[in-house]
């Protein structure tokens, strides 16, 4: 895995698991834009590391459902370091996976659905938008866009989260059969419960540990561990992979 020379876009990368995607590739002599909305000072510390490890980062503020400001930050983006080779949509809208504050389905609202549909499917829309005319100018790329392994295994009904996110999916698959065309891959990387990220802080200990019991791997997840499933995807071993969706959570979900 030698990302030196590549342009690498991570939205939502100022902590959890984005800051850990964004480092990783770093470490592996990347140009990385560490996108954020409100925590600059912890992206910046993100891009202070991976300079330190011997990549080149840049901290670039934009609200991913907003597309004029998608749109200025790809500019830059051009601007600085000529192209954009691999993309990874991480952002969403704020979730908290608490089962003891969760919406049931009889009592959420669809502003709740619109909110994570905003967040996820939104983002990664404006992102990709933005970004493909650019890969197939350079004639290749890899887009990367983060779900969730409830979609396939509702352990906990997350209404809102988990349709936004297999709405994700979706598109992620119709973007893949597409851009082949063109020499750009589209897959996505679905996270289990991940120990160390915000989201999952609330989450109880029962819940954490029933997981665990049924994760042959006998563990969480941790923000390396998705990285990990994310470097594979645009690395040259990923080069005939596209519109699938890798499961990173210990094998909890078979499919």
């Amino acid at each position: 895995m030698d990302f030196r020379n590549k342009i690498v876009l991570v939205t939502g990368a100022s902590r959890g698991i984005g800051a850990a995607i964004a480092l990783a590739f770093g470490a592996l002599g990347a140009v990385v834009i560490v996108n954020y909305l409100r925590s600059g000072k912890l992206a910046d510390e993100v891009a202070q590391r991976i300079d330190e490890s011997g990549g080149e980062a840049a901290a670039m503020q934009a609200d991913v459902t907003n597309e004029d400001e998608v749109r200025q930050m790809m500019a830059a983006i051009t601007d600085s370091f000529g192209g954009v080779d691999i993309v990874v949509n991480n952002a969403l809208s704020h979730y908290s996976f608490n089962p003891k504050t969760r919406q049931t389905a009889w009592s959420i609202d669809w502003a709740d659905y619109q909110r994570q549909l905003d967040g996820s499917l939104g983002g990664a829309f404006h992102i990709c938008k933005a970004v493909i005319p650019i890969m197939k100018q350079q004639g290749g790329g890899r887009i990367i866009n983060m779900v969730t392994n409830l979609i396939d295994f509702p352990v906990v009904p997350y209404h809102d989260y988990t349709t936004a996110k297999a709405a994700l999916l979706g598109y992620s698959r119709n973007l893949a059969a597409e851009l082949g065309a063109f020499g750009i891959t589209v897959n996505c990387v679905a996270a289990g419960l991940t120990q160390g990220a915000d989201s999952s802080r609330a989450t109880q200990e029962d819940v954490r540990e029933a997981i665990i019991r049924l994760t042959p791997l006998g563990r969480l997840a941790v923000p390396e561990d998705i990285a990990g499933g994310v470097l594979m995807l645009a690395s040259g071993w990923g080069s005939f992979v596209t519109g699938q969706c890798l499961r990173v959570d210990g094998g909890l979900v078979m499919v």
